[in-house]
């Protein structure tokens, strides 16, 4: 068996390299939870399509994610339990619904809602592990930015919450 060696060598090393970070991936701490995701493209694609997805938002006065208690001061221990439940609400409810007729904006948007879905499939397992309790803070919180949500029309509020992305995504960060 002279090739064993080598094939242990070459096996040991791929799953190395699979576990691995890819670039641009940068590893996120939301309370117990460890993910790795790539900010710098969600960033990429949302920049891309900010102005335009914006511009379709008759409602100024409203807002879905910065009401003074949505995402503000959240416990370390619910980080994780906020982020999984607002990227299950993006990929469930947001993305869904926010369908344009221009097809380069309806890509990016895609690009978008999969790396939420992959992210989300990261943070459920540690969600499954109980990694990721809920406490009562995270629960408000969610309930809050859902009865935004749910106060408007289905579509108004899916492309109100794609150009509320940033806040999203600078809350994540400024947590990390």
């Amino acid at each position: 068996m002279r090739g064993s060696p080598l094939f242990l060598c070459f096996f040991s090393v791929s799953c190395w390299v699979n576990l691995m970070p890819t670039a641009g991936d940068r590893i996120f701490h939301f309370g117990a939870c460890r993910v790795s995701m790539s900010m710098t493209e969600i960033r990429a694609g949302f920049t891309a399509i900010k102005a335009n997805i914006q511009s379709r938002d008759p409602i100024r006065t409203l807002s879905i994610l910065s009401h003074p208690h949505s995402l503000h001061k959240v416990k370390s221990s619910d980080r994780c339990c906020i982020t999984y439940q607002l990227f299950t609400f993006y990929v469930d409810k947001v993305f869904k619904h926010c369908r344009t007729e221009d097809l380069f904006v309806n890509r990016k948007i895609s690009s978008i809602a999969n790396s939420f879905l992959s992210t989300r499939r990261k943070l459920g397992q540690c969600h499954e592990q109980n990694n990721c309790m809920c406490g009562e803070e995270s629960t408000e919180k969610l309930k809050q930015i859902l009865a935004n949500y749910e106060g408007l029309n289905v579509t108004s509020a899916a492309m109100k919450s794609l150009g509320e992305l940033d806040i999203l995504l600078d809350w994540m960060e400024k947590s990390r």
